[in-house]
């Protein structure tokens, strides 16, 4: 008479062993690879606002030099763009 479990091999332990092993471990890469895609969309997500905020920066300070530079030059400099004269 049977006790009513399934008598299964050794190999046929051993492969499913194996398989659930294989398994975990290709979930495992899954979440890691899903892990490092989103860290590089999110490093390079950073990297380009921070050249964003440096070509701002850049625009900016030109600007402010360039009005400094008109400032100091003042009416009738060589550097200065010509006035009307006023009579």
């Amino acid at each position: 008479m049977s006790d009513g479990r399934d008598h299964l091999s050794r190999a046929e332990i051993t492969k499913d062993a194996l398989q659930a092993g294989a398994e975990a471990a290709a979930q495992t890469v899954g979440e890691v690879a899903s892990i490092v895609t989103r860290a590089v969309g999110e490093v390079a997500a950073a990297v380009g606002g921070f050249a964003t905020e440096i070509f701002e920066i850049k625009d900016s300070s030109q600007r402010a030099l360039a009005e400094h530079s008109e400032a100091a030059a003042g009416p009738g400099s060589i550097d200065a763009p010509d006035e009307p004269a006023v009579d």
